[in-house]
């Protein structure tokens, strides 16, 4: 007897190309922190022995642009607090 709805050699390949796929392949950095190959680590923007990112100084972007956030809110009356319950609420 015939398999009736056979599938073709294309589509059994394109299903088993999925079966090549693994996981992320991580590496330690000089820092001891596990990062992607080929990428800079995240935690002392380090690549290839350089530093290419400066931590230090997006850390105080972070800093500085939600204290700016903060001061805005409490400027208009509101708080974060209070902000939160009320998307909790529309939600």
């Amino acid at each position: 007897m015939v398999v009736r709805m056979r599938k073709n050699r294309s589509q059994t390949a394109k299903r088993r190309s999925n079966h090549a796929i693994s996981g992320q392949r991580l590496t330690k950095c000089e820092c001891g922190a596990s990062r992607m190959s080929h990428r800079a680590c995240p935690e002392c923007g380090k690549y290839n022995g350089k530093v290419v990112i400066d931590i230090v100084a997006a850390a105080k972007r972070t800093a500085r642009r939600q204290k700016r956030k903060q001061t805005e809110l409490r400027a208009s009356g509101q708080s974060e607090e209070t902000k939160e319950k009320e998307t909790t609420q529309a939600v």
